[in-house]
């Protein structure tokens, strides 16, 4: 991304991140659970978060895709269970729900919207930018 100023003097959020970015240990997140990550890169913001369900791990842009704001009011809650009881994410500002394996969003006001993915994989034992 460019140095150069943008107007209001805001620079605008990255939304991908170089590959080999060391995280976390997968052994740090509960085997449901979610944590995000700002990440700089010269000079500008990455805001991300991974979930991990068991032994896979998926990565978002934290990013509502109605509002344009981060998903959690509270660091690192992004997890809730849906009315039929199945594990989702959640947009603490407008309660929409999305996939956890797609980002899709399947309730609120994003109806046809989903996450944006941030690639992150697995490499022994540490959750990395892919």
């Amino acid at each position: 991304m460019s140095d150069a100023p943008v107007p209001g003097g805001i620079r605008p959020r990255l939304t991908r991140t170089p590959a080999g970015v060391r995280l976390c240990a997968m052994a740090e997140l509960a085997p449901l659970g979610a944590r995000n990550f700002v990440l700089e890169i010269q000079g500008d913001r990455f805001h991300g978060f991974v979930v991990r369900r068991g032994e896979a791990v998926t990565g978002y842009v934290d990013r509502c895709p109605h509002a344009g704001v981060p998903l959690a009011f509270t660091l690192d809650d992004y997890l809730a269970q849906d009315l039929t009881g199945r594990d989702v994410i959640r947009c603490s500002w407008h309660s929409a729900l999305f996939d956890i394996d797609t980002g899709r969003c399947v309730a609120g006001p994003c109806p046809g919207q989903g996450l944006l993915p941030w690639p992150v994989t697995v490499r022994d034992g540490v959750i990395e930018t892919a």
